[in-house]
């Protein structure tokens, strides 16, 4: 099971009809719902994530909001593009995407890693292109290596980042399913055992997905050239951060969860010193993809929160 999911053919329909558009180094892939009458609304997918993680959430948002769903590069149907995995190059994908494709001024919320990229678009898109902003339990400071604050990735995330490469490897070039889930049976994360309903198959999302994304924060090196509180002191938009299960180990120090507690006050802080609104919004029983798992209450905060913005 090596090559792209073009060339292994693992592709699905699903409810709405996909587009692509040639941003140059990368062709990507995009759903559109709503009217173009409507506030435009730009969703940005988890790591491992496809634009379809928010299949039912999108029907609630086009009621409201001109609404665009991305893969990015190296997940779902957008290009994959090997040793070129950073927030930098996502963010200019995004910032592309919104100028030839949107249009016009746009809310943007981001799941997990995509939420760091929408803290990234609120720093560093062209003027004028995001009027707020939405980091749905973003990874901030805990995705980088070397964090200025608090728990890192390897504390949190990494090593299962780690596992799904050295045995999927970079572009499926592994491709040990068998061996990822004996590990993982065997390790901390056992729990996570519990996302694939047939441990014999990788579920759909992962075969989307190109692990080398994994290495990357992993290793360090997506984040290497973006400091998390260089790039939160650089906000430019309102921004809106919710926060989801967690659990910080105090014997370990491990995280169980995107953020703890106090990277999210260090990140409110970091926006509002760059003379930024940033609401904070606790949900602690909330799954980490609340878009996914509770479609319904994430359409009510976005909805509600966006009517807050001028």
């Amino acid at each position: 099971m090596t090559g792209t999911p073009a060339e292994r053919n693992v592709f699905v329909p699903h409810a709405f009809p996909e587009k692509r558009i040639d941003l140059g180094e990368v062709t990507m892939n995009y759903v559109e719902a709503g009217s173009p009458e409507s506030p435009a609304l730009l969703l940005i997918p988890e790591q491992t994530g496809s634009w379809w993680s928010y299949e039912d959430a999108i029907g609630l948002l086009a009621e409201t909001f001109h609404v665009f769903a991305v893969d990015l590069r190296g997940q779902g149907r957008s290009s994959w593009t090997p040793k070129r995995y950073s927030l930098d190059n996502f963010g200019n994908d995004l910032v592309k995407f919104i100028a030839l494709a949107v249009a016009e001024p746009v809310v943007v919320s981001g799941c997990s890693s995509g939420g760091v990229l929408a803290a990234w678009l609120s720093a560093y898109s062209m003027p004028g292109q995001i009027r707020g902003t939405i980091c749905e339990d973003a990874p901030l400071f805990a995705s980088e290596l070397v964090p200025a604050f608090g728990h890192g990735i390897r504390q949190a995330a990494g090593p299962m980042f780690e596992m799904w490469n050295r045995h999927l490897g970079d572009q499926w070039s592994v491709g040990d399913w068998d061996g990822f889930m004996r590990e993982v049976a065997d390790s901390p994360f056992s729990v996570t055992a519990n996302m694939f309903q047939d441990p014999t198959t990788p579920p759909q999302f992962m075969k989307e997905y190109d692990p080398e994304w994994a290495r990357a924060f992993h290793d360090g090196t997506v984040a290497v050239n973006c400091p998390h509180d260089v790039m939160l002191a650089q906000a430019k938009t309102p921004v809106l951060i919710t926060h989801h299960q967690r659990i910080e180990d105090p014997e370990t120090g491990t995280l169980g969860g995107a953020l703890s507690d106090a990277q999210a006050k260090r990140a409110k802080q970091l926006i509002e010193s760059a003379g930024q609104r940033c609401d904070y919004q606790d949900h602690p029983k909330a799954l980490h993809m609340m878009h996914q798992f509770d479609p319904e209450l994430y359409a009510e905060i976005v909805t509600e929160w966006v009517a807050t913005l001028r």
